[in-house]
This record gives structure tokens, C-alpha cells and sequence, in this order.
């Protein structure tokens, strides 16, 4: 199926454009790549108990950009023409499945803004592909979360277990960084 429209010079195809899909083609990724930052989300999602404090933070484990196996929070690419909002719950789905039940405010605020640069030195942030502008959040999840897509695990932890120098060093290109961020906004880091 082309969701796309075909343009012609003189009655002759010169090209196929895609429109509505949201989706880049690998070559067209990379040229962005290499000249504009891109808009990514990442999501730490938490259980949360009867009074709403953190009580677990879920990390995946995966193939990290860098190419090792990492410790990650939920992340991904806001496609073009979708909302931050759907942007967050389909990453949540892709990687916790359809039962995670994510909830989510209509309107949604990231804790914070982080930087992704090839160069490991520019922010602490790193990503070897390219440079990403990512919004932030922390999501609580109350329904059934199963690792899926290229996730191997998924991992339930206390803030304190979170927080610790063995978990921070099973993760890479800033997450751990990203981790105590939310750990200091949920009020859980200590």
C-alpha cells in the first residue's frame, strides 16, 4: 500500500513522496540525522501505591545505541504530526505491551529536557547516532507490563535499588543520569 503521491515533470515520474505516515525512509533518517536534532520521549515507568508515592521504577533491558546490553528507560521518536502525548503511550506500548495501562494526563509535562549528542563529553547525555532533544516523564503503570519489541527483560526496582552504584553502572549513555532525575522529582531519591 503508498500512502504517498506521485509527482511528474513533463509526464515523467520523478520521485514518490510519503505523506501522513510519519515514518522516514533509513536514507532520508540518516540525512536528518546528520543535520537537524531530533524530538525523541523517554518514559520511566513506576508503580505507585494508594497514595500516589513511587513505589518501583521499570527498566528494560536492551541493546543500548552504543551497542552494548543496557539498563533503559522507555524511549523513542516522536513521528511527524503526533502529539507528545500519543508519542509517550506508544513507546509504552511498544516496549510494556498492550496491558501496561499507562496513566497519563490529557495534557502532559516533561520533569525535564535532556540533551542526546554523539560526543559523549557535550551534555552526559550520548547517543553515537545523532543529536536528540528528549522530554522526559515519569508515568505510573497499573496494569500488566511484558517486555516486547527488542527488550529482553523488564525490571521492577525500588527507588533505593534504582538509586544504587550497582544499577547506575548497568546503564549507559546518561540514562543512569536520567534515572536520578526522576528519582529527585518523585521525591525518592536518597
Amino acid at each position: 500500500m503508498n500512502d504517498g503521491t506521485t509527482t511528474t515533470t513533463n509526464g515523467t515520474t520523478t520521485g514518490t513522496t510519503q505523506t501522513g505516515t510519519g515514518w522516514l525512509s533509513p536514507e532520508q533518517l540518516e540525512l536528518i540525522r546528520a543535520s537537524v536534532p531530533l524530538v525523541y520521549v523517554d518514559a520511566i515507568p513506576v508503580r505507585v501505591d494508594d497514595t500516589g508515592r513511587v513505589t518501583h521504577l521499570g527498566l528494560l533491558l536492551r541493546m543500548a545505541a552504543d551497542g552494548s546490553i543496557s539498563r533503559m528507560v522507555v524511549s523513542g521518536r516522536v513521528q511527524f504530526g503526533e502529539r507528545v502525548r500519543d508519542a509517550v503511550l506508544r513507546h509504552l506500548e511498544k516496549d510494556l505491551g498492550p496491558m501496561a495501562l499507562p496513566r497519563i494526563p490529557p495534557e502532559v509535562a516533561p520533569f525535564t529536557v535532556v540533551e542526546y549528542f554523539p560526543d559523549p563529553e557535550r551534555s552526559g547525555f550520548h547517543d553515537p547516532r545523532h543529536h536528540a532533544v528528549s522530554l522526559a516523564f515519569v508515568v505510573p503503570v497499573a496494569g500488566d507490563c511484558q517486555p516486547t519489541q527488542e527488550a529482553l527483560e523488564l525490571t521492577w526496582l525500588t527507588p533505593a535499588e534504582a538509586s544504587s552504584a550497582a544499577t547506575r553502572r548497568e546503564m549507559t549513555g546518561g540514562q543512569d543520569r536520567l534515572l536520578q532525575l526522576a528519582l529527585a522529582h518523585v521525591g525518592q531519591l536518597g
